[in-house]
């Protein structure tokens, strides 16, 4: 019970941190828009500080929005929505889907997924994993990288899956924290690509709900690895 209160209290903190600095700089540009409109400043700095609060603002979306979700994974264990669902046409239709966004990064994707991968699936869970994990490889992995999505092994009871990319990796002693709620390897680069710190929390948890698990390696010659099974 100490140890789920003392975790709660830390989850409380980091979501209060990470809500104080969009919230302020909307304030500040606000503040700056009305003492200084129209008398002191023109209407491109006008449209400057207004594009900046509107950045901020998705900034914040995006965190109600995963953090909501992460709340409602952590409820689901009793309840999750299984049916049939084919991975490899999912992953297909995620890709199209981010089709301009993957090309603004310059990146490759390979989907080496096998066709009619069916299992039994919640698909808005199984959508999150994917989506979460190229996500943090358009963010981190860098400028005309390679991401591979594979099955590479099946059995009764599990698919095994591997999502790669020949980026920088991370320093070995990430490996073991980035799927913690609000971790970042770069919190630098993280906050300013708007990253929330709980893609890979969420992606962890969505595993977990369909009877797997996943970890991370660096992979030899560069790239980050990710590893993980779903049930059948």
């Amino acid at each position: 019970v100490e140890a789920q209160t003392q975790l709660k209290q830390q989850l409380t903190q980091n979501v209060a941190h990470e809500f104080k600095t969009p919230v302020c700089s909307i304030q500040g540009y606000l503040e700056t828009i009305l003492q200084n409109y129209p008398h002191a400043m023109s209407n491109e700095q006008l449209m400057h500080f207004l594009e900046r609060c509107y950045s901020q603002s998705n900034r914040l979306n995006n965190l109600v929005q995963d953090i909501s979700q992460l709340n409602d994974i952590s409820n689901q264990y009793q309840r999750v929505n299984k049916e049939p669902v084919d991975v490899a046409q999912l992953v297909r239709n995620m890709l199209n889907e981010l089709g301009n966004k993957i090309a603004d990064s310059g990146m490759t994707v390979e989907n080496m997924l096998p066709p009619l991968l069916v299992m039994n699936a919640d698909p808005s869970l199984l959508y999150s994993v994917f989506r979460n994990l190229l996500d943090n490889a358009i963010s981190y992995a860098g400028e005309n990288a390679t991401v591979r999505i594979n099955c590479f092994r099946s059995d009764e009871q599990y698919y095994y899956f591997s999502f790669s990319d020949n980026g920088p990796g991370v320093g070995e002693e990430h490996l073991a924290r980035i799927f913690e709620r609000f971790y970042r390897v770069d919190k630098g680069r993280s906050r300013k690509l708007g990253g929330t710190g709980l893609g890979l929390a969420i992606v962890k948890n969505a595993v977990a709900l369909h009877g797997g698990t996943i970890s991370a390696r660096n992979v030899n010659g560069g790239g980050l690895e990710f590893v993980f099974k779903l049930q059948r």
